[in-house]
């Protein structure tokens, strides 16, 4: 599927291939908030649409630098803009999956990637890399904000 196609359940994708770690996780948010632009979340309309694209890239930057420092950087990076609202996808040679340190101050600083995930995202995991592939690939879901208010929309 090429940069920009339509995934089966019409969807919009794109795709970057990276390698290493070296200003990906910069890549990762330029591109995101790229397509976020052409897809109509920005510029966002309120202010809940602001906040919801500014957790959409710290979410990136958190997943992207979670395969930095534990599995040796992405391979690939994908967005999946459906209906329902944005899917990312980071996959990576690790088989390891995802594991969350036990609990510890806020005011310390790393090890709370995951809890920001559990936090802002509206769902996340992560499974086995497709067609034999080593590794694995972590996902995570936000919900688009709708553009107005529910009783604006009668």
């Amino acid at each position: 599927m090429a940069d920009g196609d339509a995934d089966a359940d019409g969807a919009q994708v794109r795709r970057l291939m990276v390698r290493g770690t070296r200003r990906v996780v910069s890549r990762c948010r330029d591109f995101t908030a790229e397509a976020l632009a052409d897809w109509g979340w920005l510029p966002a309309r309120s202010e809940a649409g602001e906040e919801r694209v500014e957790d959409v890239l710290l979410l990136v930057s958190e997943v992207v630098t979670n395969a930095c420092l534990h599995a040796g950087g992405p391979e690939e990076f994908v967005l999946r803009n459906g209906r329902e609202g944005l899917r990312v996808e980071v996959a990576d040679a690790s088989s390891e999956p995802p594991r969350v340190r036990a609990p510890r101050s806020p005011a310390l600083p790393g090890g709370h990637g995951l809890m920001v995930l559990d936090r802002l995202a509206g769902a996340w995991g992560y499974e086995a890399r497709g067609s034999g592939a080593p590794g694995k690939v972590v996902w995570l879901e936000v919900s688009r904000v709708p553009d107005r208010p529910p009783a604006e929309r009668l």
